[in-house]
């Protein structure tokens, strides 16, 4: 198996890493859509949402506590963020390990496009 975030998470990649604890890894996303994109992933690879089970959920939460964090950490959380979790190819999930967008420095409209 050859995983971007994995790569990353190993430190193999490169990542312009913004937090990290022993479950998660924060990085800012190469192709931002957005002043602030960052990406979280849980450092144990999960695919896709479609194949959580019910063992996952810890790790599942720890992302979105530290994309919580992130947003703390980067100023976000007074004017408000966005969180988006893509799943599958045709909602825009091109890196097939769980992650967690962080999105905020500018206003965003209902719904997205």
């Amino acid at each position: 198996m050859s995983c971007l975030f994995c790569n990353i998470i190993e430190k193999k990649i490169p990542g312009d890493i913004v937090f990290e604890d022993e479950h998660t890894l924060a990085f800012r996303d190469i192709r931002p859509v957005a002043p602030t994109h960052v990406l979280v992933v849980p450092k144990r690879h999960i695919a896709y949402v479609h194949e959580l089970e019910e063992a996952d959920a810890a790790s599942v939460g720890r992302a979105l506590i530290t994309a919580r964090k992130v947003a703390d950490q980067l100023g976000l959380t007074a004017a408000g963020y966005r969180l988006v979790i893509n799943d599958g190819d045709a909602a825009g999930q091109t890196v097939h390990h769980i992650h967690v967008h962080v999105l905020g420095g500018r206003d965003f409209s209902w719904p997205p496009g």
